[in-house]
């Protein structure tokens, strides 16, 4: 088997993530190795906790020890933190504790997620294209939103959906 790819479907080892990134291994070198299949690249820990499968990493903005304690109920493998931006040393002792892998990464959140992406690794969203989705869909078949149901042409015509 390949060491950066990953024996679920098309996944990438953390350190090979960190080659991509441009990024510098700042905690778990030793658990570099292992492999995730898909990414969550969000700064809302509350969507991060909605939307993200276990077994993921996580690329973020946000430093703070609530990133690592959300990674610990997902059951995250790795932290990416963008734009270089560094924990500060609780944050990093607790990730240790913890096992996880983080890592720093000069580029902002989109551009980390848009590399990732080309080089394979899909959002929560994409793994098991098929209906399979980290989050349920709501039963209702009502729009989202009320805006959705109607919309206004530049001639003030309105358009029925």
């Amino acid at each position: 088997m390949n060491s950066e790819i990953s024996d679920a479907g098309g996944g990438l080892t953390l350190r090979r993530i960190r080659e991509i990134l441009d990024g510098e291994i700042i905690c778990g070198e030793q658990f570099a190795d292992s492999a995730v299949g898909s990414a969550c690249g969000c700064d809302l820990m509350s969507d991060v906790l909605a939307f993200t499968r276990p077994g993921s990493v996580l690329l973020t903005g946000l430093t703070n020890s609530q990133v690592v304690r959300t990674a610990e109920m997902l059951d995250l493998k790795g932290i990416v933190f963008v734009r270089s931006k560094k924990p500060d040393e609780r944050t990093v002792k607790m990730a240790e504790a913890l096992q996880l892998v983080l890592i720093l990464s000069p580029h902002p959140l989109y551009e980390s997620c848009g590399r990732l992406y080309v080089s394979g690794l899909g959002g929560c969203q994409d793994v098991g294209r098929a209906g399979d989705t980290c989050h349920a869909e709501p039963d209702s078949a009502e729009p989202r939103h009320a805006e959705l149901d109607s919309a206004s042409r530049d001639d003030g015509e309105t358009i029925r959906a």
